[in-house]
């Protein structure tokens, strides 16, 4: 039996969490078993998805089967992108240089701030009355 061919990624933004999956094949995309288009509505959302592989124009070579939880659907897209970045670089090690460059590569750590005691959210207060 053949071994089955892939290269891993993982990738994070807020709270989600992507596993990226890239193996030969004819550009076929899917998104927890759904097609690009059905789970990602949004033209921006789908672009955001796709980049490394159109920035490193190997979108025709690969299928991605990716498998994502957590987080909104924005923020989904982001971690795909990310998922894809890393196993690109599995894949081949001289892609980092290309995707380093448009930032593809660095984790977004921007997160939702906690709400804090006695106030109503992370920065707001409650009305405050002098008299």
């Amino acid at each position: 039996m053949a071994d089955l061919v892939q290269y891993y990624g993982t990738g994070r933004r807020k709270s989600a969490i992507a596993r990226v999956f890239l193996r030969p094949g004819s550009g076929n995309f899917k998104v927890n078993d759904r097609e690009l288009k059905e789970y990602f509505v949004t033209e921006q959302q789908r672009v955001s998805a796709v980049r490394p592989l159109v920035l490193t124009e190997l979108t025709s070579t690969f299928d991605v089967v990716t498998s994502v939880h957590g987080g909104g659907v924005s923020a989904q897209a982001d971690a795909v992108k990310m998922g894809i970045a890393r196993a690109l670089i599995e894949f081949n090690a001289e892609l980092r240089k290309a995707l380093k460059s448009e930032g593809l590569l660095s984790r977004d750590a921007r997160a939702k701030e906690r709400k804090k005691y006695g106030q109503k959210g992370a920065r707001k207060r409650f009305q405050f009355s002098k008299r």
